[in-house]
């Protein structure tokens, strides 16, 4: 485990945690559900990135939780610490955190600015990340915290 997320909870950023398996299981269940929900017909294309990134972000949190960390309720960009995190609890590739944070900052434009600010390819591309994140962090967990997974 990276000494980064050491760092993060020296400068206040992360706070040491204990997971439980249930914990881990509703987090999951999230990503589960909007990994589903971002493929409904008829939602707009902002809505399905949105969907998907909040699936990606779910599962980011199981990964650090399942790590011993949680991001410090106090922390400004929370969202970026977690996704941030990818990199040092499951080794997620660098171009998929990068990407990552790129969908942050247009779901933000979509969500609070613009109104139609997503294409169909971004929102497809971010479900297919999503996708990926989610697979990396339940093999991460069958490898390294099973004791976490309910059966």
């Amino acid at each position: 485990m990276s000494t980064t997320l050491d760092i993060w909870v020296s400068n206040g950023s992360l706070q040491r945690h204990t997971s439980s398996p249930e914990e881990i299981a509703d987090l999951l269940s999230v990503v589960e559900r909007d990994i589903a929900a971002a493929q409904t017909p008829g939602l707009s294309d902002d809505w399905k990135l949105a969907i998907a990134y909040n699936a990606a972000l779910q599962a980011a949190k199981a990964a650090l939780a399942a790590a011993g960390f949680r991001v410090s309720p106090s922390e400004k960009g929370h969202h970026y610490r977690l996704v941030e995190s990818l990199r040092y609890t499951v080794e997620a590739p660098g171009r998929d955190v990068d990407l990552l944070q790129r969908m942050k900052k247009k779901r933000h434009v979509s969500d609070y600015e613009v109104a139609g600010a997503v294409s169909e390819q971004e929102a497809r591309e971010m479900h297919e990340l999503a996708l990926r994140i989610r697979e990396l962090v339940v093999h991460w967990l069958r490898e390294h915290r099973s004791d976490l997974l309910t059966p």
